[in-house]
């Protein structure tokens, strides 16, 4: 009779915190969590595979958000050392030297902003991922979308489900 009471009061804990949460929320995501969701989600927060399903995405996502910033400033760092070829070759063509750079600049610009989108894609799949992932282990709310506010809103859930559950078995031991 005492787990139950333990498990009942740890559910009511969970459902107060998700109803924190998404009162924080702005309201265009407030409107996609309804009561029955919340409540659903907290029954979910109950279940100790989910959350090491949730912390393994995190963890995840962590180490590929990292890769994928190291990839961009060794891009980055790359295309300055090229600018430097640049300014070594032309040292005395003053003219010239502004000319390449120009060009080069330009291009650079492009470069940056393909190798941007395809940083962007590569989130996105990882989002995708996730989304199909929780979908598969039966967390209520979640299907894969490319629609980027029900992409942010999932994101910051999967944070939040990891910090209210941790919350939940500190507040309750």
């Amino acid at each position: 009779m005492e787990d139950s009471q333990v498990l009942q009061e740890k559910l009511y804990f969970l459902l107060e915190q998700l109803q924190n949460m998404a009162r924080d929320l702005p309201p265009k995501y407030q409107m996609r969590l309804p009561y029955e969701l919340l409540s659903s989600l907290a029954n979910c927060l109950l279940n100790e595979t989910v959350f090491e399903i949730v912390r393994g995405l995190l963890e995840i996502q962590h180490v590929t958000e990292q890769h994928l910033y190291q990839q961009r400033l060794q891009f980055i760092n790359k295309k300055k050392i090229q600018e430097q070829a640049i300014l070594q070759q032309y040292e005395h063509d003053t003219e010239k030297k502004i000319e390449e750079l120009q060009k080069f600049m330009i291009k650079q610009k492009e470069e940056l902003k393909a190798f941007d989108m395809n940083l962007v894609l590569q989130l996105d799949q990882k989002v995708a991922d996730q989304q199909e992932i929780l979908e598969k282990a039966g967390v209520p709310g979640f299907y894969v979308t490319k629609k980027f506010t029900r992409n942010k809103g999932s994101n910051a859930f999967v944070r939040f489900f990891v910090e209210v559950k941790q919350n939940a078995n500190a507040g309750l031991e």
